[in-house]
């Protein structure tokens, strides 16, 4: 097996891994309040990074007090703010529906660039940006309502989807230089303590706990959260970074396949038409990138040693 496809199955498992967190906050949501279960999983997942860094030799950043409030709001974002609206979402509409709207986090996240950074979209960009809102409405305004389907449920879901996209632009805010290790350590700490305050005030965090949940949170926690990134990475060190990119779109596709699988959920024209106009955006802006290094790449092959 060459490095470059071993890359390509450390990612695609990884991907594959995270589309699996949505039916995971399917099962907390019917048994566990959403900031209890996300302080619940930063728990169990802190040492273990820990842990980590400490067999991979990973020292800590050197933080300014600005670095330190950036990252104290990333963890707000991007690790308190996307799980438990996630989980809370979940907990009125369908996972085929959340599998939908978790696809359209790379174009969410370059809108965001465009809209907080002033970064200047080409056409591409904005057929993407167009493409992935259509995928999204398809299921938005698809016929029926109740527990099954809930506009409310879509939105916060769509709402953990910006919380991830603002995690990434606030990433990009940091002035040390912070490994991908010690990062996912300190969100995993601060998300930790952001959650906890919250989840003492929840009115079932100490009775009513399902166990059901509990071993999704021990799951989201040890293979999605800490497994998850120790592949990604793995895959990412193996290939460029635009092809890594293009993995992204097996999350929604994985999410929607568990929704049907395992929980039974049926899945509709409008689910399809909307995980494709999402896997479309992708497609559409990672593809081109990809070609384009290619191109770069035969125009001034390596030298030889």
């Amino acid at each position: 097996m060459s490095e470059k496809f071993r890359g390509y199955f450390y990612l695609s498992v990884a991907m594959i891994l995270v589309g699996s967190t949505v039916i995971a906050s399917k099962i907390i949501a019917a048994g566990l309040a959403p900031f209890t279960a996300t302080a619940l999983r930063f728990a169990i997942a802190f040492p273990l990074f820990l842990l980590l860094m400490k067999f991979a030799g990973t020292s800590w950043p050197k933080l300014t007090s600005r670095d330190w409030l950036i990252l104290i709001a990333q963890a707000g974002a991007g690790s308190v703010g996307y799980t438990t609206l996630l989980i809370t979402g979940l907990s009125l509409t369908a996972a085929t529906d959340a599998g939908v709207v978790i696809g359209t986090l790379p174009v969410v996240s370059a809108a965001i660039a465009i809209l907080i950074l002033g970064e200047h979209p080409d056409r591409r960009m904005l057929a993407a940006i167009a493409l992935a809102a259509v995928g999204v409405l398809t299921i938005v305004f698809k016929p029926g309502e109740g527990a099954g389907h809930s506009p409310l449920g879509i939105a916060l879901i769509f709402g953990a989807v910006v919380c991830e996209g603002l995690f990434i632009l606030l990433n990009k805010r940091v002035r040390a230089e912070i490994s991908p290790l010690a990062l996912s350590t300190l969100m995993a700490g601060l998300g930790f303590a952001v959650a906890l305050i919250p989840a003492l005030f929840e009115p079932h965090a100490t009775v009513g706990i399902d166990k059901g949940a509990i071993f999704a949170v021990l799951y989201y926690a040890l293979v999605p959260t800490v497994a998850g990134f120790v592949l990604w990475y793995a895959g990412s060190a193996r290939v460029s970074g635009t092809e890594a990119s293009v993995f992204t779109a097996l999350a929604p596709v994985s999410a929607v396949l568990f929704a049907f699988l395992l929980l039974g959920e049926p899945v509709g024209v409008h689910q399809l038409l909307g995980i494709g106009c999402v896997l479309g955006a992708i497609l559409g802006l990672t593809v081109p990138q990809i070609r384009s290094s290619r191109r770069t790449a035969g125009a001034f092959p390596a030298k030889e040693a």
